[in-house]
């Protein structure tokens, strides 16, 4: 009953209403899974990156770039962290772009999300390249509509 409601009392697409949500344990067997079928860009937003989780993704993400998928982190510039996070930030943002995934910064950065070919969109608080031991939600949402708005709305596509 609620959910014919809600088809009828909105213009908006259902999509949402067919998202699914993951914990910090569940995340990343589905993002893993998700970047195994990528076929062309993965764009992700994260304010923080540390070398432990990297070391985690850097298997599938080099995959990507062996398949050419075109990879986009956007994340905090480094001068704004501390000095110790500031280094691990440098060191690790380096190991990135030696891997030929482009690196942008966003000053006052907090935004978690990740975009795979624009057509399906991760969003929520989980920081994707630093989590750690934190109780986090993503909501993972399949749709070309909403993860091109997305992409709009944050504007990569000025940056890239």
């Amino acid at each position: 009953m609620l959910m014919q409601f809600l088809r009828r009392s909105t213009n908006e697409s259902t999509d949402l209403l067919d998202s699914k949500l993951y914990d910090d344990k569940t995340f990343y067997p589905a993002f893993i899974k998700d970047l195994d079928n990528c076929g062309s860009e993965l764009i992700i937003e994260c304010p923080f990156i540390t070398r432990r989780r990297l070391n985690c993704l850097l298997p599938t993400l080099q995959k990507l770039k062996d398949r050419r998928v075109r990879i986009i982190v956007d994340t905090k510039d480094p001068h704004e962290l501390d000095e110790d996070r500031r280094d691990e930030a440098y060191r690790t943002i380096a190991s990135l772009q030696h891997k030929g995934i482009q690196v942008i910064y966003t000053y006052g950065h907090h935004r978690k999300l990740a975009i795979i070919d624009r057509s399906i969109i991760y969003e929520g608080s989980l920081n994707i390249l630093s989590q750690n031991r934190s109780c986090e939600v993503m909501r993972r949402t399949e749709s070309i509509q909403l993860a091109w708005q997305m992409a709009r709305f944050i504007e990569i596509d000025k940056y890239c």
